[in-house]
């Protein structure tokens, strides 16, 4: 077991850093629109046919580095990028290693790009498909400033990135619902995009369904899932939120559990909730005059960086002051 202190000096644990999944859910699990399913199966095709393309066909022998499958599943939350990842994985019988870049990404400079090292390591150990979730996060377009110190940090982290996944022979998928934030260098080692697209009436209707019990879920005669598909425009994520808040409003109603059931009103609300929701969030991060004034992150991290120059030359000056009159008394030593 990893000694707590020399993580927390010397890095993060891995296991900390990227968390194991033994997948369970299957591409049946989950519904797509025709585009997306076919760009997915296509993607598994390439996965199938790798050692017949690099060995057979001897491509393995004139391509050293660029052999691993990196893929990037991108479109809004909610649409199935993560349930497709672990479908991925237990289509191929492998485990499926999930980075966790919040723990990836270390306070100690330097470290955040070994992380990133250690997980592909990991993965390929383990034989593992690899998967960054919200991988903006980490393939962000480098910055042309290397002022900060945070700058820094992140344009070597990504160059990192972008060397291992030369080196990597095996499968890695990255999510995204900001993919034109990628950086270009990184966009060219991906050998798949695949559109994860808001579902249609007939994918809602599948998924409103799916989302029930078939047997034990009570719902009243005046469901009318095909209806409720018409009526919201929703990803399978804001289905899943509404049927949970519907079967939690039908249990909170008074009388006996036995005669309880989830009606069309319960679903309607519950809909009616999740999209206030989702209309708060949108005002809150993209609204052009917010209510209270944003903190710039620019600024924020200049300050902080101005800080901790300031700080470090107090500490220089103050150990120059000490290492002087060290000398001085040494001097006056001497002297007697």
């Amino acid at each position: 077991m990893a000694n707590p202190l020399i993580s927390l000096l010397f890095g993060r644990d891995p296991r900390r850093v990227v968390e194991s999944v033994t997948p369970e859910r299957t591409l049946s699990d989950v519904v797509l629109p025709t585009q997306t399913r076919s760009a997915l199966e296509h993607a598994m095709a390439q996965v199938r046919n790798h050692a017949l393309i690099f060995r057979s066909w001897g491509l393995g022998e004139r391509h050293a580095v660029g052999r691993g499958l990196t893929f990037n599943f991108a479109g809004p939350p909610g649409t199935g990028k993560t349930i497709c990842a672990e479908a991925v994985a237990h289509a191929l019988g492998m485990k499926l290693l999930v980075v966790n870049y919040a723990e990836a990404e270390s306070m100690w400079i330097g470290e955040t790009p070994k992380n990133i090292a250690r997980v592909f390591r990991t993965a390929a150990e383990e034989h593992a498909v690899l998967f960054f979730d919200e991988a903006d996060a980490i393939a962000m377009r480098r910055s042309s400033s290397t002022i900060l110190p945070h700058d820094r940090e992140m344009n070597l982290t990504l160059n990192v990135l972008l060397r291992e996944l030369e080196a990597f022979n095996g499968v890695v998928i990255f999510a995204t619902n900001l993919a034109a934030n990628f950086d270009p260098a990184f966009e060219r080692r991906i050998r798949t995009h695949v559109l994860f697209e808001m579902p249609g009436v007939e994918e809602r209707a599948q998924i409103w369904q799916l989302q029930v019990h078939p047997s034990k879920t009570p719902l009243a005669s005046d469901v009318d899932f095909h209806r409720l598909a018409k009526d919201y425009v929703a990803s399978g994520g804001d289905i899943k939120n509404a049927v949970i808040k519907a079967a939690a409003a039908a249990a909170a109603e008074p009388g006996p559990d036995i005669g309880k059931a989830i009606t069309k009103k319960h679903f309607r609300a519950a809909m009616e909730q999740v999209i206030a929701a989702r209309s708060i969030m949108q005002q809150s991060v993209f609204n052009d005059r917010p209510i209270a004034a944003p903190i710039e992150p620019i600024a924020n991290l200049q300050a902080i960086d101005a800080r901790l120059r300031t700080m470090t030359l107090v500490s220089i000056a103050l150990a120059a002051a000490a290492f002087l009159a060290s000398l001085l008394a040494l001097a006056v030593v001497a002297l007697r």
